[in-house]
């Protein structure tokens, strides 16, 4: 459910009051009291919680649509709660969910997972060392960071990252062929088999203006990118670039050019996808052994606890991860 003091709890619970039932099942793993209090905050009557101790109950007491099960962790005291406000509670609260989450997916007793925003100052308060969920995720899973990547989806725009959580000034630094050909390796790969794309169309945006202009203004698309593009390329992947950034985007949404678009760092992706669908950005993480997805938005400190935060991005999370479990299932039949 994420932190405790964001919009994590409320926003979960608005989108679970319109997701497809079907044949899934929820559960929220957090603390059923603050689950408890977001419900009356935003004032609905459609859901109803229960406490799932043992995950054989969840086909026990999830028969009923809007029938939410908990995985009680019961490790926030409602006194000490303050929305709005990072603190050592909700890092070490939102870590122990993560943590429980990862073991029930990995054990297989889950099949997606999405997870609300955490608060990367209230993890470090809480002495836990990782610059976001996806970094934590990949410990978690015993995953090499390196192998791992952030796809954002609004609409039909996805975006994989090369570097996310860097400091700009770094980026140039951390430019590889080997990274670059990762990323488009795995931007190819999870768009064959979770997103039912047969020929996925990737181009690769450049990292200077203009592309470098032939290298006149950098020559990392020279160095790097263009080598990466080839190799792909005498993989049998269907690459194209690098593309200058400022158009890359406008040809993959309103053109439908590509499939996915590779961004070099953090902004250069997320200005582009906020631009098409500020509310309803989703996270996708590439390299682990679990779906997961996110909301790509943060805790929102200053709606939280109000019932008044938008829900757009948590359906969308939640509607994505069933659409990714499913075509996963396909894919191994």
């Amino acid at each position: 459910m994420g932190d405790p003091a964001g919009v994590g709890p409320e926003v979960a619970l608005k989108a679970l009051r319109r997701v497809d039932y079907g044949n899934a099942r929820y559960i929220i793993i957090g603390d059923y009291k603050v689950l408890l209090r977001a419900l009356d905050t935003i004032k609905c009557r459609d859901l109803r919680i229960v406490k799932i101790n043992r995950l054989v109950e969840i086909a026990e007491q999830l028969r009923e649509p809007y029938v939410i099960g908990v995985y009680d962790l019961d490790n926030v005291a409602l006194d000490n709660l303050v929305y709005g406000r990072p603190s050592t509670m909700g890092g070490k609260a939102s870590y122990e969910y993560i943590v429980e989450a990862v073991r029930m997916a990995m054990d297989g007793a889950l099949d997606a997972l999405v997870t609300m925003p955490i608060s990367k100052e209230s993890l470090n308060m809480a002495g836990y060392r990782y610059s976001g969920h996806t970094e934590l995720l990949a410990f978690l899973t015993n995953t090499d960071a390196e192998n791992v990547r952030m796809m954002l989806i609004a609409k039909h725009l996805r975006i994989v990252h090369v570097t996310t959580h860097v400091a700009l000034r770094k980026v140039p630094d951390l430019i590889s062929k080997e990274r670059i050909l990762k990323t488009i390796e795995l931007a190819c790969r999870y768009l064959k088999d979770y997103f039912n794309v047969a020929k996925p169309r990737i181009a690769v945006a450049g990292l200077n203006p203009h592309a470098g202009e032939g290298g006149l203004f950098g020559d990392e698309e020279i160095k790097y990118i263009v080598p990466a593009i080839k190799e792909a390329r005498n993989m049998d992947i269907d690459v194209s670039g690098p593309y200058p950034p400022d158009t890359v985007f406008y040809r993959a949404y309103h053109n439908r050019e590509f499939d996915a678009v590779i961004a070099m760092y953090h902004d250069q992706g997320h200005i582009a996808l906020k631009m098409v669908g500020f509310m309803e950005g989703v996270n996708v993480t590439l390299g682990l052994p679990i779906i997961r997805t996110s909301p790509d938005h943060g805790t929102v400190w200053d709606k939280a606890g109000k019932g008044t935060a938008d829900d757009t991005a948590s359906y969308e999370a939640i509607r994505l991860a069933l659409e990714l479990a499913k075509n996963r299932a396909k894919e191994y039949r």
